[in-house]
């Protein structure tokens, strides 16, 4: 029987080509398939840019659409289709490797695809290799500590409102906030009820062509801010 391949979840970083990890560029290199994960409006992948440069010339790249929608049914299908196609690599013997922006287990695509790969393929040999955050590189990029001594960090998404925000406002001393790109009103309208505006910062773009770091995230309202902003706010 011909030995299972193996399947690793690798970080690529935040956007800035530098900060991605030698073992992270190491396993890209040897790997016999590249997978991607994007959109299924579009083929675009932020990840597969950053890790051109390591990816080997006889590797086969593969892009994996993902629908962007709330149907879960829907949703669940596509995940477990392309962890099929993973499955299918790995029963050949090769090796895979499904590279993600930021961290593989933080607010990542590869999430979805580890648990509908252990749901097809338990006894799959999967490695998970962790990459910089957005968050993390965006509090270096403004000089700024995200949490010392006793204090305590919240980290949510924002693409559905200022909820979640309200909901720990009063637990936590400090939140970084990932998809600040829409709802954008009512994310300010929480941070000002709870007491975060005042030292709130945004950063879009972080260690990308195109970076803007807004200290008045008032203006975040005026504008369609970019798919890759965030915010960091502090009592």
């Amino acid at each position: 029987m011909k030995q299972q391949g193996k399947l690793f979840g690798i970080g690529v970083g935040p956007g800035d080509p530098e900060l991605i990890t030698k073992k992270a560029i190491r396993l890209i290199n040897e790997a016999d398939v590249i997978f991607t994960a994007a959109s299924t409006k579009n083929n675009y992948s932020l990840a597969l840019k950053i890790a051109e440069p390591y990816i080997s010339k006889n590797a086969d790249i593969q892009n994996l659409s993902f629908p962007m929608i709330k149907d879960k049914i829907k949703s669940a299908k596509a995940w477990n289709n392309n962890a099929e196609k993973i499955a299918m690599v790995l029963d050949k013997g090769k090796s895979a490797a499904f590279i993600t922006l930021g961290d593989p287990v933080t607010y990542s695509t590869f999430g979805y695809i580890l648990q509908a790969m252990k749901n097809i393929r338990p006894e799959a040999d999967i490695e998970i290799v962790p990459g910089i955050t957005s968050f993390h590189a965006a509090a270096a990029r403004c000089n700024k500590i995200l949490v010392e001594a006793e204090e305590t960090l919240a980290i949510m998404s924002g693409a559905y409102g200022g909820e979640n925000i309200r909901a720990i406002a009063d637990k936590v001393d400090k939140i970084a906030i990932v998809k600040a790109y829409k709802n954008t009103e009512d994310i300010n309208n929480a941070l000002k009820e709870t007491g975060f505006m005042e030292k709130s910062i945004a950063i879009s773009k972080c260690g990308r062509k195109g970076e803007e770091i807004i200290d008045n995230i008032k203006e975040l309202e005026n504008r369609a801010p970019d798919y890759w902003t965030l915010i960091l706010a502090a009592k």
